[in-house]
């Protein structure tokens, strides 16, 4: 075979590392930074909705969301993920990554935005518009994942790529770091301005009605960073590859990277021949597309499928965790603005210390270590913690093992994000070819997105106790969190096995990943 690679396509691969690099990372990682905080906000805010909206002044306990409730305000976004991923995936194949960039971030802001406004203040009312709002949102969200993966890969040199991609995912850290600083803030604002006695005190009063513009002010919020990079969105030129690779026009492409990296590009006299190789224009459900990439696609789906099971369930169940292990006081002993505090800064300290650096550890490493390995790792040491926590679990519930829990708790957020979370995100942005890039990249995430709503839902039933007296209201009795937590360590060992269908990119270029500088000789 000999290989021809355009000279547009290699310029990028060789290119120093320099500005634009850097201004596709920000304007990339502004829709995972809106992405994050937009998810995670919603889980410090859950508990107020609960007293707002479902106040009972007989119950000892204050109010909480019914389970349906609950789980539609958690789900619905995700639900709206799964749909944009695929929808926008393939969108962006079709018409261009840019075109179809613009649309999703203004869904974003819209949404965002509308999601803190509700009609009427009956709890049916607000929470139908907040699922409705939120869906549409997590659809816009969907569309941000393959996009700002195949963008940020195609315009990438090939010795730094995967650091790139991986910049790009760590503003979800930063988004969830951002959600936890702004509800500290807001809720101490709020905490100063209108004392309340705690629930056990006086149940009416411990809700101010003020409360109800602490939630919609957190949510709101995420519309502010994504609206500020909208500008630099619509300048972005297209991508070398896509213009080249799918639509064919080497000339446009040519001398829209002659501006990104500011040399002269000349346009090679055989190009068009190359791009126009009819071995390589297979479809996505081709013979051959299933003998080039079936068993990679399989290794991007089912990982990253497991990875967020694990992920997710974890992630919505922080604040029941802590409250099992009494980080977070008795919800009675608090008035409901504290508690927003409470939740928060438990959250934020969880982020800070185990969650963000992992992300960053990821970027520092993945270009030495290579993808396959910090997967492969990552699986292995969730497995090894959950395991840990999960069966002398009564051991860590004592008080005096809450230090001792925690930080095994950390460990395994810690190796998910120096680990498969980050993996499975970088690897399908890589290995598909150039017209199917963002399909395969939307079908994978979509698939990590359905291993999300299984975690997030299986878990909320799954985690409650054996005992029918100790469930939350309105829950059936579960197998218990020791009982979950084991399952979750089987399925972070099954990850693990699954890692071995995933090709490492490492170092290579893109068009020698996907075949496409292939043509017979």
């Amino acid at each position: 075979m000999a290989e021809q690679q355009l000279g547009v396509l290699k310029a990028l691969d060789v290119a120093k590392t320099q500005l634009y690099h850097f201004t596709a990372i920000v304007i990339a990682g502004m829709g995972f930074f809106t992405d994050a905080y937009d998810l995670f906000c919603v889980s410090l805010v859950t508990k107020l909705l609960g007293r707002l909206y479902y106040f009972n002044p007989l119950s000892e306990k204050p109010g909480s969301l019914p389970p349906h409730v609950a789980a539609a305000v958690n789900g619905v976004a995700l639900c709206g993920t799964l749909a944009g991923q695929l929808f926008f995936g393939w969108l962006g194949d079709k018409l261009g990554r840019k075109k179809v960039y613009g649309i999703t971030l203004i869904m974003m802001i819209v949404c965002s935005v509308a999601s803190g406004l509700s009609f009427g203040n009956k709890a049916k009312g607000v929470m139908t518009t907040l699922c409705f709002f939120r869906f549409w949102l997590g659809f816009g969200i969907g569309g941000d994942y393959p996009l700002s993966a195949t963008i940020m890969s195609e315009y990438a040199n090939k010795k730094t790529r995967g650091a790139f991609i991986a910049a790009v995912f760590a503003m979800q850290g930063v988004g969830i770091l951002a959600g936890g600083f702004v509800a500290l803030a807001v809720s101490s604002i709020f905490d100063k301005k209108f004392p309340a006695p705690t629930y056990a005190v006086n149940r009416a009063l411990s809700t101010p009605p003020q409360a109800d513009y602490i939630w919609r002010i957190i949510v709101m919020f995420g519309a502010l960073p994504a609206a500020l990079t909208y500008y630099w969105r619509m300048k972005m030129p297209e991508t070398a590859r896509y213009t080249a690779l799918v639509a064919k026009n080497i000339k446009q492409a040519t001398q829209d990277m002659s501006k990104v990296l500011q040399v002269e590009l000349e346009m090679e006299e055989r190009a068009e021949d190359i791009v126009k190789d009819p071995r390589l224009n297979y479809g996505l459900f081709s013979k051959e597309f299933a003998k080039r990439h079936g068993l990679p696609l399989l290794g991007c789906t089912s990982t990253w499928f497991l990875l967020d099971i694990a992920f997710y369930s974890q992630n919505l169940f922080q604040k029941d965790i802590f409250s099992a292990i009494g980080w977070i006081p008795k919800a009675a002993t608090m008035n409901a603005i504290h508690e927003v505090f409470m939740i928060a800064r438990a959250q934020t300290l969880i982020a800070l210390c185990s969650t963000v650096p992992g992300y960053w550890f990821t970027v520092a490493f993945i270009d030495i270590m290579g993808r396959f390995a910090i997967q492969l790792m990552g699986f292995f040491m969730m497995t090894v913690f959950m395991f840990a926590i999960a069966f002398p679990y009564d051991h860590w519930i004592k008080p005096d093992n809450r230090i001792g829990f925690v930080v095994m708790y950390s460990l395994t957020f810690f190796f998910a994000n120096f680990g498969p979370n980050a993996t499975t995100f970088i690897v399908p942005a890589e290995i598909f070819p150039a017209r199917l890039r963002s399909t395969c990249h939307g079908i994978s995430a979509a698939t990590g997105k359905a291993g999300a709503i299984v975690g997030a839902f299986g878990f909320l039933y799954a985690a409650q106790p054996q005992d029918k007296t100790k469930t939350d209201a309105g829950y059936p009795p579960g197998i218990g969190v020791k009982n979950s937590l084991i399952m979750l360590g089987v399925i972070n060992f099954v990850g693990m096995l699954f890692t071995f269908l995933v090709p490492e990119p490492k170092g290579k270029s893109l068009e020698e990943l996907s075949g496409e500088t292939e043509a017979e000789k």
